[in-house]
């Protein structure tokens, strides 16, 4: 593909923060280019593998410090048309209108300079495009009966045992939003998506299009539209007049390329989005870029079973719980939801946390099919002392790796700590035995913080920095907050109202 050698705006990345943006735009008419440093996964061209999922991750080095390093690669990253949403599970809860008003509410963290009604008016727009399949009537938060597409989606063998031991518990439980077809649904420009075969390696990526990553929805409609989108494309460099940027300098095919651009919108995420501004000196006159790295407390509970589970089977978050939002003496909360594994990943799962090899561990695998998890996504405080920086150490294309410190506050602990509790609990009172727990970090949020103030924010609440007239963010590096909820639908979200305000300001002349 050749590019054109100039576009009204130049989005890097193509994930849930990029996507939604890149199809809006072109729709209005706007001639947009998306750079992307991952390649094309066709769906037809996935392979039902763990082993060959590999290339669906951001595996460049990042380096990790505090006392609580956070993994990366196949954890927290995306590589690829589609970003993350690649491998995600398609998990899809809203956040809640407290979510938005932490500081308000227990005066630690910030509040968002936003109201909900900000994110739910595109929740609604989103969900039915995507074809999220949940309940029609939803026990937590704003709801209504016209809330999704598509009913829910079979629970897998987690689901099930997790429904009963909450019941004993006296937890309420629900069939969780997820973006993946419970039903066949045309796709403009993408065509027909056949319903979910439950397989479960959603993991892996999708087979038959069945998830709506952002291949098959957003992307696919915005080249219907006449976006182009270059895969294999890696920036490498900006170039500045003033307080705008005029283009894009990046590698693609081993030869360095430059588009200019009316506009920039990075979407690149909260590890690479900091990376490229501290690269390059963008944006950071607040001294913002880079802090308050936040990453959700993530705890899994396993245990086995005398049913047969298969683990590897249905849509692997089918049923949550958010009776634990808000937990007294902590401030926010977490969500409760069921989940399933695919064998390789649960048996380096098992070793990690127990530390068991060998004959110990082949005797415990014989019974995976026996297995059942679940976990909990909590919240997590924007801490001074959790951040990005440029190390000392260069990557293979000489630019310094980025270096992530992180350590959970108390807040996070006492959470952590608690859910364990709770989620023992539950599968004790659904038949477990030989329960086991695996701490873990889920997803990585901030280090471009949205605010009003542009000494202590990096962009406005609508995505555009405070320091470059055409240089904005379109990801979840721009959370002032973690929220206790996966974080893909709320990005899209934001994607959509970055668009609309470029439009806004396209429209006058000053985009």
């Amino acid at each position: 593909m050749t590019l054109p050698a100039h576009a009204d705006v130049v989005v890097i990345g193509t994930g849930a923060g990029g996507a939604p943006l890149l199809a809006r735009l072109a729709q209005a008419g706007l001639k947009v280019v998306a750079l992307e440093a991952g390649v094309r996964h066709p769906p037809a061209g996935v392979a039902t593998d763990e082993v060959a999922q590999a290339g669906l991750f951001w595996m460049d080095e990042r380096l990790s410090a505090g006392e609580d390093p956070i993994a990366f690669g196949r954890n927290n990253s995306g590589k690829g048309v589609g970003g993350s949403t690649l491998h995600y599970t398609a998990y899809t809860p809203r956040a809640q209108p407290d979510d938005l008003r932490l500081f308000s509410e227990f005066g630690q963290g910030v509040d968002w300079p936003l109201e909900f009604a900000d994110l739910e008016r595109y929740y609604r727009q989103i969900e039915p495009f995507l074809g999220v399949s949940g309940p029609a009537d939803y026990p937590w938060g704003p709801h209504g009966t016209d809330r999704y597409r598509h009913p829910p989606l079979p629970p897998n063998g987690a689901a099930e045992l997790m429904a009963r031991g909450c019941a004993v518990l006296g937890l309420r439980t629900s069939p969780a939003a997820n973006a993946a077809l419970s039903r066949p649904q045309e796709q403009e420009g993408y065509g027909l998506r056949p319903a979910c075969t439950n397989r479960g390696f959603c993991q892996a990526g999708c087979s038959t299009g069945a998830k709506a990553s952002l291949d098959v929805t957003y992307l696919a409609l915005a080249e219907k539209y006449g976006a182009q989108i270059q895969g294999g494309s890696y920036v490498t460099g900006f170039r500045r007049q003033g307080d705008r940027l005029t283009g894009v300098e990046y590698q693609c095919g081993g030869e360095a390329q430059f588009v200019s651009a009316g506009a920039v919108v990075l979407s690149a995420g909260a590890i690479e989005t900091p990376r490229m501004l501290l690269l390059h000196g963008l944006a950071n006159s607040s001294g913002q870029v880079g802090r308050h790295f936040m990453a959700h407390t993530g705890v899994q509970v396993w245990g086995q079973f005398e049913e047969e589970v298969r683990p590897n089977k249905g849509i692997p978050g089918a049923l949550i719980s958010e009776d634990t939002h808000r937990i007294e003496g902590l401030v926010g909360g977490y969500l409760l939801q069921s989940i399933g594994v695919m064998p390789v990943t649960y048996a380096g799962q098992y070793v990690r946390g127990t530390g068991t090899w060998g004959q110990a561990l082949h005797d415990h695998m014989q019974g995976y099919n026996h297995v059942a998890g679940i976990n909990i996504l909590g919240e997590c405080l924007p801490y001074q002392h959790n951040y990005l920086e440029l190390s000392d150490e260069l990557d293979g294309r000489g630019f310094p790796k980025p270096r992530i410190h992180f350590t959970f506050g108390d807040n996070e602990r006492r959470m952590t700590e608690h859910a364990e509790t709770l989620m023992r609990r539950v599968w004790e009172a659904a038949g477990a035995r030989n329960i086991w727990a695996f701490p873990r970090a889920a997803h990585t949020i901030g280090t471009a913080r949205m605010g009003r103030d542009p000494a202590t924010s990096v962009v406005d609440p609508y995505g555009r920095t405070h320091d470059l007239h055409n240089l904005w963010i379109s990801d979840n590096s721009t959370f002032p907050s973690a929220l206790s909820a996966n974080p893909a639908l709320t990005i899209m979200a934001l994607s959509l109202r970055t668009a609309e305000r470029m439009l806004e300001q396209a429209a006058t002349g000053a985009l």
